[in-house]
């Protein structure tokens, strides 16, 4: 029963890729017909390539106006705003980084798509080499034995049989059929002619082939690790790791472009050859292979013929014609010449092993098996393989894009995180509510000052103030909730110290407050000095 054969279709995205425009160095249109050897369809490759080079040229021209504008048309900072809105950074940092995993995603599927294909080209390619090399053995064995070994024991039997007429006609007969067999068999196609090796075709592929997921799968996790960075720098405020992502944002950004140029040209050259395969197979097989068997295998349909199968029956009426001859020749020779016995049932031999190889190769050169293994290769190329390529380009365009606009953000950062240093050095060191001030502003020699609404508290509702007596040989002690704050915060607290004086707004004081204030003598200004002079 015949089975039916599946042809092969280009996808519609060969046909894309194949239309685009195809220019020489000096922006001639060129054919975009698959010619791998000729100079001018090189270049239009090449040219297609320079694509990367020219979106890298263009992002780093986008990014330095950006920086030019950044540098000179940034707006004054209001003195009363503690902290820039940041609100669109924010926002447009997100973004970037959902396009960034997006894109990693794209290219991960990508990437395996392409690993996939090439590996099913690759297998593909190793079986047919394989069969081919099963044929060419099967072919050099079968001469040898006819050429060689039944030559020799039909010699030894002409000299044997040299007194029966009879006996060296059938000889003669057997010697015919025996340069039939050896023109046929010379017919079917030796694979030692051929000029190319499949087998190393799909090694020195694996081995681009390794390198090249490899990379892909470092500049994915690079990407990953980018995005990371970038949330831990704007979480964090640090400068050097800012510094740090920058770099490593301008090394990918490199790199996707490098993949974009390199996997659109990769893309266009295979589709040139997936649109038309079998033209391009026949122009470079035809030195040593004619082109009605290139179209047996390439095509394999019920209607045309197997180049092969009249040598093949020719071989095989041969063989059988010769094993009548043996056949007889051992029935009535032996019993008149016994010594010819063991060269008849040597040659009785080789014919059972030639007829059986002769079978063997019968099938191996049935068009289904190779044509199987040509029709999965082209599965894997221009499928799974040009399919991949397009998910990498995408995530390359996308990732470089994304990137760029990174490097937006990340100069942005920078600005807002000197405005906001500037706007802390621009502190009155001096004031009371700055943290940092605290920690500057206290003086151990000036830690048992009283303070004048602890002083008050103290007297409650005494109607005069009568100052400690002075010891000079003792300090006096700080009051207990400066030895507090000390325990606490190592500073002393500054809520119930009278800020006038200071530079800074005074606080509002209750009247009895005031009253009190006011009423101070000129002896207890003298015992506290003019901490609290107006």
């Amino acid at each position: 029963m015949a089975t039916a054969r599946t042809d092969y279709v280009a996808p519609w995205w060969t046909y894309w890729l194949h239309n685009f425009p195809h220019f020489n160095f000096f922006f001639q249109t060129v054919d975009s017909t698959f010619k791998p050897e000729e100079a001018s369809y090189q270049q239009s490759l090449i040219i297609l390539a320079c694509v990367g080079a020219v979106g890298l040229g263009v992002s780093l021209l986008v990014l330095a106006v950006y920086v030019v504008c950044l540098c000179c048309c940034r707006r004054d900072i209001d003195e009363d705003t503690k902290r820039p809105d940041t609100c669109c950074v924010t926002w447009v940092a997100v973004i970037t980084g959902l396009i960034i995993c997006s894109a990693v995603g794209v290219g991960f599927y990508g990437n395996s798509e392409t690993n996939d294909g090439v590996y099913q080209m690759n297998y593909s390619l190793y079986n047919a080499n394989r069969t081919l090399g099963n044929i060419n053995n099967l072919v050099a064995g079968s001469l040898g034995n006819v050429e060689t070994a039944l030559k020799q024991h039909l010699e030894r039997l002409d000299e044997i049989f040299s007194t029966r007429p009879d006996y060296l006609q059938a000889l003669r007969f057997m010697q015919l059929m025996v340069n039939n067999v050896i023109r046929e068999l010379t017919v079917l196609p030796d694979i030692n002619k051929t000029n190319f090796d499949l087998a190393a075709i799909a090694d020195q592929t694996a081995f681009i082939e390794y390198y090249r997921w490899l990379i892909y799968l470092l500049l994915l996790i690079l990407d990953l690790v980018i995005c990371l960075a970038m949330c831990l720098g704007m979480a964090k405020h640090s400068q050097y790791l800012l510094i740090m992502i920058i770099g490593f944002v301008i090394l990918s950004l490199i790199l996707s472009w490098a993949s974009l140029g390199v996997d659109t040209a990769t893309a266009v050259g295979i589709s040139d050859f997936c649109v038309s395969p079998d033209k391009f197979i026949v122009n470079h097989t035809k030195d040593f292979l004619s082109a009605d068997v290139a179209h047996y295998y390439l095509f394999c349909s019920p209607n045309l013929p197997n180049p092969f199968q009249q040598s093949l029956t020719t071989c095989q009426r041969s063989l059988t014609t010769m094993q009548i001859q043996i056949q007889g020749l051992l029935q009535f020779s032996v019993r008149v010449f016994p010594t010819a016995e063991r060269d008849l049932l040597g040659i009785q031999r080789l014919l059972n092993s030639t007829e059986f190889s002769l079978h063997k190769l019968t099938a191996l050169l049935d068009c289904r098996g190779l044509h199987k293994d040509y029709l999965d290769t082209l599965m894997g190329v221009c499928y799974d393989g040009v399919e991949g390529l397009l998910y990498l380009s995408l995530f390359s365009l996308l990732a470089a894009c994304a990137l760029s606009a990174m490097l937006c953000v990340i100069f942005r950062v920078w600005t807002l995180m000197g405005s906001r240093e500037k706007e802390y050095d621009d502190i009155d060191e001096e004031d009371p509510f700055n943290p940092q001030a605290r920690r500057i502003s206290y003086n151990p020699r000036r830690s048992n000052t009283h303070s004048f609404c602890s002083y008050t508290t103290s007297l409650g509702s005494q109607a005069s103030l009568h100052p400690p007596p002075q010891s000079t040989s003792s300090v006096v002690s700080p009051p207990e909730y400066m030895n507090q704050s000390m325990l606490f915060g190592g500073t002393p607290r500054y809520e119930n110290v009278p800020l006038i004086g200071r530079g800074s707004p005074p606080p509002s004081y209750s009247p009895s407050m005031r009253a009190t204030y006011l009423s101070m003598t000129d002896a207890q200004i003298r015992h506290f000095g003019t901490d609290f002079q107006v």
